[in-house]
């Protein structure tokens, strides 16, 4: 990258903005991951497109597309990554999509949005592996994000096989058990290798070993990283969509309720007594669960003051996790 002129520099800084843009919004919005990476995707193929229309003369496959030979020299590296944000053409991202979006968003909801993160780029760096030991000689650019594809049904098959998603296989679009859909998906991989190893098919630009690896790498490390995410392994679901996006939530919501033991009015010389007393007493026994913190932590705060500057309390509530604020000074009580 040492060579690029200041034109190029300017060209990959678009693309670079365009990529991140959708995961900035999906961090500040605590929306879906895997809907950021479709539209990361789409964003990045579009400025492709429009650059192509601009005749620029900006080769970004030539600067970022896996190309086997010259991708194991240190300071290449870095086309194992960006080779999964290019596409060729709109039909070649569209397919890309339709299997991030159908199995990814299911799968967030299982793993959470850092573990699908971790197992997304697995894939695509399990297939981009699988392509060079393959075809290390190969001056042919690689260029998709199908490995990582593969990847997240390997995930799936790994962890929740018999979870039921909508997807569009035999030439229906029903939901349909992963299992089926790998068998699927995975047996046509295997038998296009073949055709072409028997010489029964013709020569394809399409890197099925690069699928094969991301979906091998992901399913073999998927369990792991799966360990502590809001869906247990041994969850079964036929439609994680509503079951387990609720579970999940609540999973990650409990693990954010904070520590009932510690008294601030105590710590104050202010402790409950009476009414107040007695609510606080009934939240420490019955406040594990999320339904009855929010009613006692609700009663407390009409029953009791600030310890520290006896101003009114508010019950606050955010993402599920629910708080006793100083309205006068947030600082004064942010509790538990």
């Amino acid at each position: 990258m040492s060579d690029l002129e200041n034109s190029d520099v300017i060209f990959l800084s678009i693309y670079i903005v365009v990529a991140l843009i959708p995961f900035i919004n999906s961090y500040r919005q605590k929306t879906s991951v895997a809907l950021a990476m479709v539209l990361s995707l789409l964003l990045v193929m579009l400025v492709r497109f429009i650059l192509a229309i601009a005749n620029v003369g900006f080769n970004e496959i030539e600067l970022l597309a896996m190309i086997p030979v010259i991708s194991k020299n240190p300071d290449q590296l870095y086309r194992f990554v960006t080779a999964a944000w290019l596409h060729a053409d709109w039909l070649h991202v569209l397919s890309n999509i339709l299997v991030i979006g159908l199995v990814g968003v299911p799968l967030e909801q299982r793993l959470g949005s850092r573990r699908w993160i971790i197992v997304y780029f697995l894939g695509f760096i399990g297939g981009n592996v699988a392509w060079v030991m393959t075809h290390p000689e190969s001056h042919n650019p690689a260029i998709g994000a199908s490995g990582a594809a593969f990847g997240l049904l390997g995930a799936y098959m790994a962890c929740w096989p018999n979870d039921e998603i909508e997807f569009p296989l035999l030439f229906l679009i029903r939901a349909w058990p992963i299992w089926l859909i790998v068998f699927v998906r995975l047996g046509l991989e295997i038998y296009q290798m073949y055709s072409i190893q028997e010489g029964t098919s013709g020569e394809t630009n399409i890197a099925h070993m690069a699928h094969i690896g991301g979906f091998i790498l992901a399913y073999l490390l998927a369990r792991i990283i799966a360990r502590g995410a809001p869906s247990s392994l041994s969850t079964e679901s036929s439609n994680p969509t509503a079951a387990s996006h609720n579970e999940s939530m609540r999973v990650i919501a409990k693990k954010k309720m904070g520590d009932l033991t510690n008294d601030p009015w105590e710590s104050a010389n202010k402790p409950l007594e009476g009414n107040a007393g007695r609510i606080l007493y009934q939240l420490r026994l019955q406040g594990d669960e999320l339904e009855t913190r929010q009613a006692w932590l609700e009663e407390l705060a009409e029953n009791t003051i600030c310890p520290i500057c006896d101003g009114e309390i508010k019950f606050n509530e955010k993402d599920d996790v629910y708080r006793l604020v100083c309205s006068i000074n947030g600082e004064h009580l942010f509790w538990p």
